[in-house]
């Protein structure tokens, strides 16, 4: 049976389409595509307009780049046409996105630096809104991402830059199809499946083309579904997120019911209530949208994110007075804390504004509604305003097993609309998975075991006389057993173990180019952990923060003590003047001057916000704060010393596993023995199966995995000097993707502490040998591309210009050229050994490469001239 070629499998799509009712037209280049757009833009405007008059349209359309354009498509065009009348002429109808003019066609070409002929294009009211880009069976899906960023470099812009229009692209080699939005900087991260309700993808073509590419589906997902930033991106919702918007409009619309989504943390949270938000507000029935929040950095931070979207979309609230003003003002969305929508509906001063409010349509979305904060307040609110609706959103919500003295979420906010969890989103590459390591203090574990015996034998007493005996017998133990695991793990030997282990390891930890994060159970225990840092020699940025409130933070449920928060009634000043010296360290460290002042305190929370998001902290200690709804991808790694359990688990574990170019999977080192916490927490909020979907494999059997594709490796080419003799394009592309595979692999092993070179069948001077005929091979298709139209992408010589060659995974050194230069500085003239491995080091190094002769010749001339070290730099 013959395997179906690209342009059967093109045709069949154009079929599948045909049969869903799209028209199919004859345009195969820009001219046809000009003369269908005047025809169609006159067909849904109901118009006639002149040549002078198009030429006016082409003018207006022509201009910008593709976010300018997806903005004017969704504006009306204002024109005094050459009968004298004036018209708003409208290139697509969003509100109602089915009346829109559906149209395909195929083979466009296209001339610009290239001659590109594009695979199927979609027209939505003559435009090309929709690019599909075709690989064969068989074809890695990403090459056809790779052809489309070609296409951007070469083509799409030029003439009257029409193919700026297109708002979506479309990948698929038959088996797979992804779509992802037009942007000027994409990234095949940003591309998606798309799945059913239940979050089963949706891969296949055919399948694709009926569901997704169905017209009143397609132009929903443009009209309604697309967000443009005030950061000039363009946004497409996954499945997942369309579900839930979906499904929270409806029950707006038809009920006053109170409802919750569960979708797990990482999974794009913000976007999802952003778009809820702004399309209940068009609700003619909801009077206002308040969206609540727990505290004051996410006040701040939602604030922030809501922009992002669409500016000015959120006036935030300062204080509690500002929010009882937006209540009553035209404000149609209000950011805010639970705190201060207490204070609103509680205190007497503010009641005669709020009290005309009680009966007005108002809907409450609330972020991360699992908080206890929000089950004290619900009751409140409900009462307060009669007309309430209340819909949630949380990555962890209060289940039977995990509700411990608290309300549920299903008894606070009622029927969970749409499921999302961990093992949804590590299989749609939204999320990572972990990686945990268990590095715990031997007899600590011992007599926690012994604890929990004597717990269990507790329970089991069979008669009253035997319960009570037992009773009496345990508790007496429990407290000495409690007393001496507390002293252990207080312990300054201790202490300082885990100290000198993670100066020793973080660098292999975080892989040598993310940041890391720990978690400790006390501030007593933080300031331990932090005088010892400080007391050691290290490179490590250290910093930290804590409340220096009297009431010490909880160490055993993250949400109590999360965010920047001081009770100024309630002071411990030891604990003040002790964090007024971490945060001195910290001034001087960056050049800053925060104190524990009240706003300054704030403000110093939020630079530690931003510094761990850029990675210029390598490592922040806390109790709780940062341990939920924040976001930062860089950071890799969580030192973990305090129990966690439950959703208090997932979260703070979560902090670890968002996408990040280079990052294989989140890191989490655990001090105590939470195996079991672990294993109960995944399966309690993923399913009974998840676990070992969401933990990575252990360093054995990514070693293994290792030395299989080593010896794929080595039957292309045995040693390094072998890649030179592959003369085929094919063979080329054998060693560059399974040398890919093993790069990647490599940067996965060397951030567990396991990782040793000998453990290796393969030495790091050969992986440096191999990495320099990889590079070889990639500047060779680099300089190639030049002669390269586009066209006949089957062909074998396309085959390596498609090539994903991930230069990152070879970078992680940080090797400058200043490195470089006195290196050979200070090598003696007949050291050649030496000077061919520093040659070796810029010939695996992307951004010397192409530097070699260069710096070879300069070398040779200072060295002559007598130049000094200290100016090499400059000289060069």
């Amino acid at each position: 049976m013959c395997i179906e070629s690209e342009a059967q499998l093109e045709q069949s799509l154009i079929n599948d389409l045909l049969i869903d009712g799209y028209e199919l037209v004859n345009v195969k280049n820009e001219k046809a595509l000009l003369v269908n757009l005047k025809e169609q833009i006159e067909k849904h405007n109901e118009l006639t307009l002149s040549d002078e008059d198009f030429k006016l349209i082409l003018n207006h359309l022509s201009r910008g780049n593709s976010f300018e354009k997806a903005n004017k498509l969704r504006d009306r065009f204002p024109i005094l046409l050459e009968d004298g009348t004036t018209k708003h002429i409208e290139f697509l109808d969003s509100k109602r996105w089915c009346n829109n003019i559906f149209q395909i066609t195929n083979q466009v070409t296209i001339k610009g630096k290239k001659v590109n002929r594009y695979d199927v294009t979609i027209l939505i009211n003559g435009l090309p809104l929709v690019q599909i880009e075709l690989k064969k069976r068989g074809i890695a899906l990403h090459k056809g991402y790779i052809q489309i960023e070609r296409y951007l470099d070469h083509s799409f812009n030029e003439s009257y830059g029409l193919f700026g229009y297109v708002q979506m692209f479309v990948i698929s080699n038959g088996a797979r199809t992804k779509y992802y939005a037009n942007n000027p900087q994409p990234s095949f991260k940003q591309t998606f499946y798309w799945a059913d309700e239940n979050n089963t993808p949706i891969w296949d073509i055919k399948q694709f083309a009926k569901v997704f590419l169905e017209r009143c589906h397609l132009s929903k997902m443009i009209c309604k579904y697309t967000v443009l930033t005030s950061q000039k991106i363009m946004m497409i919702l996954r499945p997942y997120q369309f579900y839930a918007v979906e499904k929270i409009i409806k029950k707006v619309e038809e009920s006053n019911d109170n409802a919750y989504i569960w979708h797990t943390t990482g999974s794009g949270k913000t976007l999802t209530s952003f778009k809820t938000a702004g399309l209940l507000t068009d609700l003619d029935k909801i009077d206002k949208v308040v969206f609540v929040v727990d505290r004051k950095d996410l006040d701040t931070q939602t604030k922030i994110e809501f922009n992002k979207f669409k500016k000015d979309s959120v006036d935030g609230t300062d204080n509690t007075k500002k929010l009882v003003e937006q209540f009553n003002d035209e404000t149609p969305l209000v950011v805010t804390t639970i705190q201060k929508l207490n204070a609103a509906i509680s205190k007497t001063n503010y009641l005669d504004k709020m009290q005309e409010l009680r009966d007005k349509n108002l809907v409450f979305i609330f972020d991360e509604c699992h908080r206890s904060q929000f089950g004290q307040t619900h009751t409140k609110i409900v009462k307060f305003f009669r007309k309430a609706q209340m819909i949630g959103f949380t990555g962890t919500p209060i289940l039977d097993e995990n509700a411990i003295g608290k309300r549920t979420t299903e008894e606070l906010f009622d029927e969970c609309l749409h499921k999302y969890l961990i093992p949804d989103a590590i299989g749609d590459e939204n999320v990572l998975g972990f990686v945990v390591d268990y590095l715990t203090t031997v007899e600590v574990t011992t007599l926690e075991n012994e604890l929990s015996s004597l717990e269990k034998e507790a329970k089991n007493g069979k008669t009253k006389e035997q319960k009570s005996n037992i009773d009496n017998t345990y508790t007496k133990k429990q407290t000495e057993l409690k007393k001496r695991i507390k002293e252990i793990l207080e312990s300054s030997e201790r202490i300082e173990g885990i100290t000198k282990h993670i100066i020793a390891n973080h660098r292999t930890y975080t892989n040598n180019k993310f940041t890391a994060m720990m978690t400790v159970d006390s501030v007593d225990m933080l300031m331990a952990y932090y005088d010892s840092f400080k007391a050691k020699e290290h490179n490590l940025k250290i910093a930290t923060i804590f409340s220096y409130s009297a009431k010490e933070e909880s160490s055993d449920d993250i949400e109590d003590g999360n965010g920047a928060s001081v009770d100024e009634n309630n002071i411990d000043m030891a604990r003040k003047e002790k964090l007024e010296g971490y945060i001195a360290d910290y001034n001087s460290m960056f050049d800053t001057n925060y104190s524990t002042d009240t706003k300054e305190y704030y403000n110093y929370y939020d630079d530690i916000a931003d510094r761990v998001k850029n990675q210029e902290i390598d490592l922040l200690i806390v109790v709780n704060m940062f341990l939920t709804g924040f976001d930062a991808p860089r950071l890799n790694t969580l030192y973990v010393d305090k129990q966690l359990k439950h959703h208090g688990l997932i979260q703070a574990f979560s902090r670890t596993n968002r996408i990040y170019n280079g990052k294989e999977h989140g890191k989490v080192i655990c001090f105590r023995d939470l195996q079991s916490n672990v294993e109960e927490a995944i399966k309690l909020f993923s399913n009974k199966d998840a676990y070992s979907t969401v933990l990575r494999d252990s360093y054995q059997t990514y070693l293994e995995k290792f030395n299989e594709q080593l010896q794929e490796l080595r039957k292309i080419a045995n040693t390094p000097n072998e890649v030179k003799y592959l003369k085929t394009k094919q063979s080329k592309l054998e060693f560059v993707e399974i040398f890919r595979k093993l790069l990647t692999q490599l940067d996965t092993m060397k951030t567990f502490i396991e990782f040793e070179w000998d453990t290796l069948d393969i030495t790091a001077q050969e992986i440096n040998d191999y990495t320099s005929h990889y590079l070889d091979i990639y500047y060779e298709i680099k300089e190639g591309d030049k002669s390269d139209t586009g066209e006949g992408e089957d062909s074998e010589s396309s085959d390596l210009s498609e090539v994903d060659f991930s230069l990152d995974l070879i970078t992680r050194d940080v090797i400058d050229l200043l490195y470089i230069l006195k290196l050979l500085f200070n090598l003696d003239d007949d050291d050649d050994k030496q000077r061919m491995n520093i040659y070796n080091i810029i010939r695996a190094t992307p951004n010397l490469y192409r530097k070699k002769e260069i710096i070879e010749e300069f070398i040779k001339y200072f060295k002559s001239s007598n130049g000094s070290i200290d100016n090499i730099d400059e000289e060069y």
